[in-house]
């Protein structure tokens, strides 16, 4: 990878009850979200694995951002989930 090029990203989408949660978020709640998925979208693997599913959960202490998801075959990951205010 060339020095001017950052790390690969993978796709994310986002679905019930993610797209509810984020139509009642403030731009605050939304920015900070935002920063979770980014990092989210850099390492897939961020989160720990929920044993027994196929799910990750990934709580940022720092923007108090808790996010649900999992990780396709093909590095896609789908949003299932998310809290904001958590006290991790």
């Amino acid at each position: 990878m060339s020095p001017e090029h950052g790390a690969r990203r993978s796709h994310v989408i986002m679905v019930e009850p993610a797209l509810t949660q984020l139509a009642k978020l403030t731009a605050s709640e939304t920015h900070r979200l935002d920063r979770a998925i980014v990092d989210i979208s850099v390492n897939p693997e961020l989160g720990t694995e929920v044993p027994g599913t196929l799910l990750h959960d990934h709580a940022d202490a720092f923007d108090e951002v808790r996010v649900i998801y999992y990780v396709t075959a093909l590095r896609t990951i789908i949003i299932s989930g998310s809290d904001l205010a958590l006290v991790v």
